[in-house]
């Protein structure tokens, strides 16, 4: 598999995955609607979006190095054509 192609097939793969995941799911259940706020929410939410920021650098990170290391993408459908151990991956 050529790098375009992988990358293509990783840049679907973020979108449904972990879009369906942290974005349709969460909006399926709540519909985004926020309930009474309590007096500490803005807090929670500044905590929570760094918390969320931090994991979508990982989890982009990841991606691309599935791309660039592994010649592949993360889905099961259409691996990689060599092992990342690289990055984060080397301590796993």
């Amino acid at each position: 598999m050529r790098k375009g192609m992988a990358a293509a097939g990783s840049a679907a793969f973020f979108v449904a995955a972990p879009g369906v995941v942290a974005g349709l799911v969460p909006w399926w259940l709540t519909g985004w609607q926020v309930r009474t706020p309590v007096p500490y929410a803005t807090a929670l939410r500044a905590a929570g979006i760094v918390l969320a920021a931090a994991g979508g650098v990982v989890l982009v990170a990841a991606f691309v190095r599935f791309v660039r290391e592994g010649v592949g993408t993360p889905a099961p459908v259409a691996p990689t054509e060599h092992l990342v151990v690289g990055g984060l991956y080397r301590y796993v």
